[in-house]
């Protein structure tokens, strides 16, 4: 074996290891992870979600649900996980961007995790169980201020969306409403529908049947503007608070240390799923729009969005209690 022969062998088995894992990507079975418990939001988006990759791929795509402290121990698994590729996490607005300047969460979303693209976006409903006998927000506003913490509001889990959509509430309606945490939009719905708490900022899709129903009454959404799901019920921002906004969103993230390859490999396959048609449709039932993109996009919304909620944290003296 000449020289240049056995040179260009040397730095073909050195390059070997970090090729392998793209190599073989997608040979495994996937794991979506996600922050909150079955039956709620993130688990109907990514189960859904899982389906499409699944049939793209040709290999099982198990969701796995790692509820409990917001969301974070799921992102904190995936940031510590193998970054073979073959994990992957259904990140929220929580983990990725309240969570780290509430506590230690041990692991930095800038960092520790790899952006692949953004998954869907959506205002939360504030809505009241049918018991309470308040039917609009200029109602349950005056209640709150003639029982100043006596009511309560559900969310899921201390730095979540519906955490941070209820403090801001407390600052800009001026009333003292005790937060409840919980471990998933299931549970908290649950214990809304049983009349154990007052209120909930939930995700549309969860609300929408009991809505329906007449069990939950909607007072108003956290977007700047209707959506198309909920025309008739106004946003907290045209009731008299303008420039309210607290929309919720997923977004779907790796291991940091996951190979470039992979992760430009996932960005493909998810952008291709969250884009299809069948998927776009079902999402947009369940009050999600699906906004794939970039994972340079991605980053950059990450970091906004941290900065944004890091001075609301720090004016409203917001603890992870």
């Amino acid at each position: 074996m000449n020289r240049a022969l056995f040179a260009c062998s040397i730095a073909a088995a050195v390059l070997l290891p970090a090729r392998l894992p793209a190599q073989e990507f997608p040979k495994r079975p996937i794991t979506l992870v996600v922050g909150f418990a079955a039956g709620g939001a993130a688990d109907t988006a990514a189960r859904l979600i899982a389906k499409k990759l699944s049939d793209n791929l040709g290999v099982p795509v198990v969701v796995d649900n790692r509820a409990g402290a917001g969301g974070n121990i799921a992102h904190q698994s995936v940031a510590r996980a193998e970054p073979h590729g073959a994990t992957i996490l259904l990140g929220s607005i929580g983990p990725l961007t309240i969570g780290p300047h509430l506590t230690k969460v041990g692991y930095d979303p800038q960092k520790d995790l790899a952006p692949l693209t953004m998954g869907m976006n959506f205002p939360n409903v504030l809505e009241v169980h049918s018991g309470l006998g308040v039917k609009t927000l200029a109602e349950y506003i005056a209640l709150a201020k003639q029982k100043p913490g006596k009511l309560d509001y559900a969310s899921t889990g201390p730095g979540s969306a519906s955490h941070l959509a209820g403090e801001l509430f407390n600052q800009r309606a001026g009333v003292d409403i005790v937060h409840v945490p919980y471990k998933g939009g299931a549970p908290a719905l649950t214990d809304l529908l049983g009349e154990r708490v007052a209120a909930y900022f939930s995700t549309p899709s969860t609300a929408a049947p009991h809505i329906e129903s007449g069990k939950l009454i909607p007072l108003a959404t956290t977007g700047l503007a209707r959506p198309a799901f909920m025309p008739n019920v106004p946003t907290i921002a045209e009731s008299g608070f303008p420039g309210f906004n607290a929309t919720n969103w997923y977004a779907f993230v790796a291991p940091g240390k996951t190979p470039e390859p992979i992760l430009a490999r996932w960005n493909q396959e998810l952008v291709k799923a969250l884009n299809a048609p069948d998927v776009r449709e079902e999402l947009l039932k369940h009050g999600l729009t699906p906004m794939p993109g970039t994972r340079e996009e991605l980053a950059r919304y990450i970091e906004s969005e941290s900065r944004t909620w890091e001075q609301v944290i720090k004016e409203r003296k917001i603890t992870a209690n």
